[in-house]
């Protein structure tokens, strides 16, 4: 069990630029987050009831860094940026360190 939550690579990285996403079927955002030696990967992630473009500019999120890419519309999703739902209206809650760490650093 515990070898099946090791191969899924969550990684802390920080969001570095974010475009409203108005392609998207649902009101979404792109991300650009930089994973320190991973580099730089892109995500879409439906949260705009819960974060403006402000206040995700800089923050430190999760993410799964292994899955395969995805197409949303006109972009490739790279990662899979990690939150919890707050209500049935599906409005998401992004999980993140609460003290400053290293973009990069692996969830043990």
């Amino acid at each position: 069990m515990i070898k099946a939550f090791m191969d899924v690579d969550i990684r802390v990285g920080r969001v570095i630029s974010v475009e409203e996403f108005p392609r998207a079927r649902k009101p979404a955002y792109k991300l650009w987050i930089d994973f320190g030696e991973l580099g730089v990967h892109r995500s879409s992630a439906q949260i705009t009831d819960l974060y403006s473009v402000d206040e995700l500019k800089n923050r430190l999120v999760l993410a799964v860094v292994n899955l395969p890419p995805r197409q949303v519309a006109d972009f490739v999703s790279e990662v899979l940026v990690l939150g919890v739902p707050t209500d049935d209206d599906g409005n998401v809650v992004l999980v993140g360190p609460d003290r400053e760490v290293s973009p990069g650093l692996r969830l043990l």
